[in-house]
This record gives structure tokens, sequence and C-alpha cells, in this order.
């Protein structure tokens, strides 16, 4: 059957969609900032700029080199094991579980204001539900709806600078430095800045979803849209926190007020009622936006992880769209669950989304340190030097912990404390994806002991589950060797024996025209099939030249999907790009 072929999405689609998520974060980061930092808000938020600047090369550098989706996920699946990607990818899963629920609830609130009798969480499951159907409509559909609320948000922003720009030019700006020479709270400038700082490192969040669907995009636009959203939230956080500073005194910022509604209160200043009433609208849009940007990265995960087996296969399904519409319904479900398990009250997975998407970065820091010295040879880019990587994981790091140590509200528990409630049970899920057959067997062994003298009944029981163990083992994966290095092929077979459940491998070593066979290969293969008895080997020697076309050809003839199939590491000298073969594993 032909398969349909889909649109790329471009730089403004790309960073339309994944920019919402990370520009909302004007709505509340400085206002976050300020609570913690005071005066010295806007600095804290430069800081975290020039974080994030050290991270647009981390990035590129990992997704350049291995162009998949799966972001932090894909970065350790090819350079650690499958438990270390999977607890990535959990951490991601409830990074965006907590996004959509927070956006949408904050979103619906923003509305609420304007129309006070709309039922918060009805509305917030309705909010949710479009996205849902949004995203299974295709990402094609997805993205315009992203690129409308961008530019709106960027032209509101810019109506409302104006304005602001306007008074401070007819007022002055005697109040910033009236709250600059206020005395700093008890701990000093550095606790301020330290405990801003941490606060202020939400308001990068989103910056992760483009490296999650990057194979959604033309080539060239991922780093572009680092870029794009650098410079997004570079100026506006920053310009925000000042004019904040500029327009009112520094304790009525820090009141309970101005919390929630920050620019709302600034609009209403500087422009009136309709300037307010701008950026509620504004604030309810950007808001959807970022809901929809954690269906579109949590889908390109989800459906990468299906495709290594941690996730049932179920998911992989899709509609005439190309749309994995299975997990984006499982998605809708587990925030719908969050959200009414919270009561509405949704401030609690501050904590789960504070602790996921700080760990997520720093994960994925780890990740290009692995990429250099486990993958050194792969062809990449751009690289990030080691000093700026060491930097900008630190930096991470000190948020992480400075939002674990933070007080929480009265009567709320603490953030680490809600983060674990949600981790662990995915945790759990995610081990035992990794390790069914273990667990299975071990079901069929105490199902034995208690039923052994019923052994008629649960015969039928035991075949069906030997007989799920067989399906699970008898994939059959494929590992292209360059030679007889018997080192080399025994680190393969040390791979898949720790990371894959198969009893099947077939080493293929493509002759090319006016070559030999090496002389040692097959005794090297007949030796480690010995050495490891539980996987029988195969020998092939396949007369052609190594390329994507061979490689689908081969994955066609023997039914063995492309990700199911391995290499070593190429060098500069290799005539591909990773990406143009399809999906193929990196082991060595």
């Amino acid at each position: 059957m032909e398969t349909k072929i889909h649109k790329k999405l471009n730089e403004l689609e790309s960073t339309a969609i994944c920019g919402n998520d990370i520009s909302s974060s004007v709505l509340y980061v400085s206002a976050l900032a300020i609570a913690y930092a005071g005066q010295y808000a806007w600095i804290t938020l430069l800081i975290v700029s020039g974080v994030l600047f050290l991270f647009r090369r981390i990035y590129g550098e990992v997704v350049g080199a291995l162009p998949l989706n799966g972001g932090a996920y894909n970065a350790l699946l090819n350079t650690t094991s499958k438990f270390m990607a999977s607890f990535a990818a959990t951490l991601t899963i409830l990074s965006y579980m907590a996004t959509a629920v927070i956006s949408a609830n904050e979103a619906i609130h923003y509305l609420h204001h304007l129309f006070p009798i709309m039922p918060i969480i009805i509305a917030t499951i309705c909010l949710l539900s479009v996205f849902a159907i949004l995203t299974i409509a295709g990402i094609t559909e997805s993205a315009r709806v992203a690129i409308g609320i961008f530019l709106f948000h960027l032209t509101s922003l810019l109506i409302l600078t104006g304005f602001i720009i306007f008074t401070l030019l007819n007022n002055g700006v005697d109040i910033f430095f009236s709250n600059w020479n206020l005395p700093t709270k008890e701990g000093g400038i550095m606790i301020a800045i330290f405990l801003g700082f941490s606060a202020s490192m939400l308001g990068v969040s989103g910056f992760e979803s483009s490296a999650n669907f990057v194979e959604e995009q033309q080539r060239g636009v991922f780093p572009k849209t680092l870029r794009n959203m650098w410079a997004i939230v570079s100026v506006i956080n920053p310009l925000m926190a000042v004019f904040a500073l500029a327009l009112f005194a520094l304790p009525v910022l820090q009141s309970d007020a101005y919390q929630n509604t920050l620019l709302i209160e600034m609009a209403s200043y500087v422009g009136g009622n309709w300037v307010a009433i701008l950026i509620s609208i504004d604030a309810f849009l950007v808001l959807s936006g970022a809901v929809l940007t954690s269906f579109v990265g949590v889908s390109g995960l989800l459906e990468r992880m299906t495709l290594d087996r941690i996730m049932p296969q179920f998911f992989l399904i899709k509609n005439k769209r190309g749309s994995s519409y299975r997990i984006i319904i499982m998605f809708f479900i587990l925030s719908v669950s969050a959200l009414l398990i919270t009561q509405g009250e949704v401030t609690l997975l501050a904590g789960v989304y504070t602790i996921s998407f700080l760990s997520v970065m720093a994960l994925f820091g780890i990740g290009n340190i692995l990429l250099k010295v486990k993958r050194g040879t792969l062809p990449r880019p751009e690289r990030a030097r080691w000093i700026s990587v060491f930097i900008a994981i630190t930096g991470v790091i000190i948020a992480l912990l400075g939002n674990i140590t933070m007080e929480p509200k009265d009567g709320q528990p603490s953030n680490l404390t809600v983060f674990l409630d949600y981790f662990i049970p995915f945790l759990l899920f995610i081990i035992f994806m990794l390790n069914r057959t273990a667990v299975l067997k071990l079901l069929l062994r105490f199902i034995h002991y208690i039923f052994d003298p019923l052994r008629k009944l649960v015969l039928n029981f035991d075949r069906k589950v030997i007989s799920l163990i067989n399906e699970i083992n008898d994939q059959e994966f494929v590992y292209f060797t360059k030679g007889d290095n018997i080192a080399a092929l025994n680190k393969v077979m040390l791979y898949v024996k720790k990371n894959e459940h198969t009893k099947k491998i077939k080493i293929v070593h493509i002759l090319e025209k006016g070559k030999e066979v090496p002389k040692n290969l097959e005794t090297e293969v007949d030796f480690l099939d010995r050495e490891y008895p539980e996987i029988k080997l195969e020998l092939i020697i396949q007369e052609g030249e190594f390329n994507p076309e061979l490689i689908r050809t081969l994955s066609e003839k023997w039914r063995i999907p492309i990700n199911f199939m391995f290499i070593g590491s190429p060098g500069d000298k290799f005539s591909y790009k990773v990406e143009e073969l399809g999906g193929v594993r990196l082991v060595i």
C-alpha cells in the first residue's frame, strides 16, 4: 500500500508550535522572579538567558548528530541503556502532562475574568479535548493554529510594550530607582538572586519540545527554532520585569493579587480596560498554545518509545492523516485524570512540572557528554564546548536544588513530595515494560506454585503465557558488521542481551565488489554463537553497497523493522547521514 507523504514543518510553523509554550512564560515568570529576587528579578532572568544560550549548542549537537524524535530519550538511548533513556522519557512525559493541565487551567482562569459564569473544570476538560482533536487531525493543521496564536501573542506584547514606554516617557522611571534602592531581604543579594534564578528557570519550559518532533521539521529548521526561542525569552521576560519594577512599588508587585495577573494589571494601568482585555484574550490563547505544544511533543516521544517496544505496540496504529491517535487519546485521559485528582487545584502539579522539566534539561546535557565520549566519530553540524556543557548543567542543577528546597505554601506539600507521587507510578510502569518477560516468568512460577493441584485448569493459561514470551523473543535483530573485530561483535552481543528480548541475530557483512570476506569473520561468529547459546547467530554475506536502499530492501525481505537493525558509529567519511538510514540504531 502506498504511504502518504506528510508535509514537513517550516521555520515559522516549528517555532510557533514550541514557541507558544516558552513565550507563555511571560505571563507568570516575571512576577515569580520578582517574588523571590525583588528588584534583582531582571538580572536573574538575564542569567537564565545565558544558561539557555549554552543549551542551544548542547541541543544542536545532540539532535544534529541524532535527528530523531524523542529529545533526551533519543540521546540517552543511543549512548546508554534503555532504562536510562526511559527514565528521561518518564520525566519528559510528566513535564508535558503538568504543562498541559496547568496551561489549560490557567487559560480558562484568564477567560473566566471575561465570562465569570464559566465552570472552570468542565471548561478545562473541553479545552484539552479541543487540542487533542486538533492534534489527531494532523501536525500541519496544528501548526496553522499555533502560528495564529503565536503571532497574536507577539502583537499583543508589542502593543503593551508601546503603552508602557509611552507611560514611562511621561511619568519617568523614579519608581524603578526607588525599588532598586530598597534594602535587600534577609539573606542578602546572592540568596535573592539564587532563589530568583531557580524560580526563573521555569520560564524556559518548552525549549526541549522542538527536539521531540524534529523528524516533522524540514532540514535545517531545528537549530533555527532554538535560536528563535532563545531570542524570545531573552528579550521579553527581562524586559517585562524591568517594566513592572518601573510601574509599581516592589511591595505591591510581591502581593498575592499581582502574582497571577501581573501583565493584566500592567495593561490596565498603562492602557485602560481594553488593553487589559486584549492581554486576557492573549493569555488565554497563548496558554492554549502551550497545551498544543504538549500534545505534539508527547506524541513524537511516545511514538518513538513504542517503536522501540517500551510502550505497547497498540499505540502504533495511525489514522489516515498519519497521527498516532491512540497515544493522543491516552495522554488526554492522563491529563484529565490529573485535573480531576487535584480537583482543579492544579498548582499542586507545580512540583511535578518544575522538577521533571529541569531534570530533563540536565539529562540532555549529560546525554551531550555521553555523545562526545562514546560516539565521538559520529558526524554532527556543531559541537558544544566542554566548559559550556558543564556550566549549563551546573546552572540547571542549581535551579533544580533551589526548587526542591523552596518552602511550600501553607497547607501544601513540598515540590519533591508531589513529584514523587506522580513519578514513582510512571517509573514502575516503565520498569515493568522493560522487564516484562521476566515479570511474566515470575507470574508463571507463582501460578504453578499456587495451582499445581489443579494443573489441568492452569495448563491453558500456561500455554498462553509461554506463547507471549516466545512472541516477544521471536523478534529477529540485525547487526551490520564492517569486519572481523571480535571485540566489537562481543559488545553488540552484550548490548542486545542487556537491552533487547530476542533469540535471533543476523550478523550481516556487506561485501563490496572487488573485496574479500574478512578471513576470521566466520570463525568469530561461530565462537560467539557458542559463547551465547541463548541467542542464535546467523552470518550472512550480502553482496552490494551499504546504503539506505539496501537497508530498506533487507528490512522488507526479512520482515525486520529498520529500528531493529544496528550499526557501529559511522565516521566523517561515511557517505550518508544517520537520519537517511531510516532509523537504524547505533550500539557501538
